[in-house]
């Protein structure tokens, strides 16, 4: 069985940044309203040697028996952001509104790329209502439920992880961290999402979520068409506190692909994926353990490479494992992570 395996080692230490963070809480009336944001900038160097990859590779990876280095100044995987959020108890109803904006902290130089300074993301524009006995409704954009617990609990999200320093002099607007080795990104998305009241620790929830296309990250180029059904996410956890705190959580995606460009002609399929991950910590001490497993999903983001050429469903899976230590009284977190993600080749598939 061919494969691409992407396996990383992270050591991460909270001190390579310069980050300010500030939360004002603002009363507006009936509303309080909360003024967040976080910068975050690190020097990168990277040298990327990949000489094992199926076709539709991480773009801006090197080609195969060739080296890159690269060198730039970037934000890590956490991106900088400025976000307001407003909140309201009315008419026995929760109520929330949130918009925040993320600017790159990186340059590409116009004259030497052709494609202006930066760039910058919207990520959330969303609101939510609901009640602590029944659960809440939440509509708009913001981030996935499958996937999320396993970037939030990734230490690399303060750091910069894998392929840090982009393409063309600059990076884009945050780096991979372990996204691609370990974990599938999460993205944040249009959604319709349902969570359940909080059962002594236990809780639920589920979205219908903007359908995805199914791209060739080698060429960019999106392998199939428009999508008639949304995809559906859903995850299931249990959390406790006390001196041995921990989560344990369960998640899964599913969709129907329209639009498949196989051999044959246009097809449909479904692209499906699992997850199951938990965390424990006493003491200052913590570990984290996640794995996945899916059909036509690829290793980076959803549906990224999940599908060859030919339409065939590439399988994949991985998973990650990471240990951290608080320092006692200087509040320091030291960490360390291992990861590896692997993308097989789909039926028919040929290539290096």
């Amino acid at each position: 069985m061919n494969k691409t395996m992407k396996l990383a080692v992270a050591a991460a230490l909270a001190l390579g940044a310069s980050a300010a963070q500030a939360g004002f809480i603002i009363p507006a009336g009936d509303w309080t309203v909360d003024i967040n944001g976080n910068v975050n900038a690190f020097y990168i160097h990277q040298h990327d040697k990949n000489s094992n990859d199926v076709a539709g590779g991480i773009a801006g990876r090197a080609v195969p028996g060739q080296t890159n280095n690269q060198s730039s100044v970037n934000t890590g995987l956490l991106p900088s952001w400025f976000g307001v959020t407003g909140k309201k108890r009315e008419n026995d109803l929760d109520i929330s509104w949130t918009i925040s904006f993320q600017p790159g902290a990186s340059t590409k130089h116009a004259l030497q790329s052709g494609t202006g300074n930066g760039t910058a993301e919207m990520r959330q524009a969303n609101l939510t209502f609901g009640d602590k006995s029944w659960g809440s409704f939440k509509l708009g954009k913001d981030i996935g439920l499958f996937g999320q617990d396993a970037i939030l609990n990734d230490q690399t999200l303060l750091g910069v992880g894998s392929t840090g320093a982009g393409t063309q002099g600059g990076g884009s607007t945050t780096t991979l961290g372990r996204i691609g080795t370990g974990f599938l990104y999460t993205d944040f998305t249009g959604q319709i999402e349902y969570s359940s009241p909080n059962w002594n620790g236990f809780q639920f929830n589920v979205e219908i979520a903007q359908p995805w296309q199914s791209l060739n990250l080698a060429t960019s180029a999106a392998i199939t068409g428009n999508q008639k059904e949304p995809a559906f996410e859903g995850n299931v956890n249990y959390s406790w506190s006390g001196d041995f705190a921990g989560k344990v959580w369960a998640e899964g995606f599913t969709q129907k692909v329209d639009g498949v460009q196989a051999t044959t002609g246009a097809r449909s399929d479904r692209s499906d994926v699992y997850g199951i991950g938990g965390k424990v910590s006493y003491s200052g001490v913590e570990l984290v353990g996640y794995y996945y497993n899916g059909s036509g999903v690829g290793t980076t983001g959803l549906l990224m490479d999940g599908y060859a050429t030919n339409g065939n469903q590439r399988d994949s899976d991985g998973g990650y494992v990471q240990a951290s230590f608080v320092i006692p009284g200087v509040k320091t977190k030291l960490a360390g992570s291992w990861g590896i993600s692997n993308l097989d080749r789909a039926s028919g598939e040929v290539g290096n």
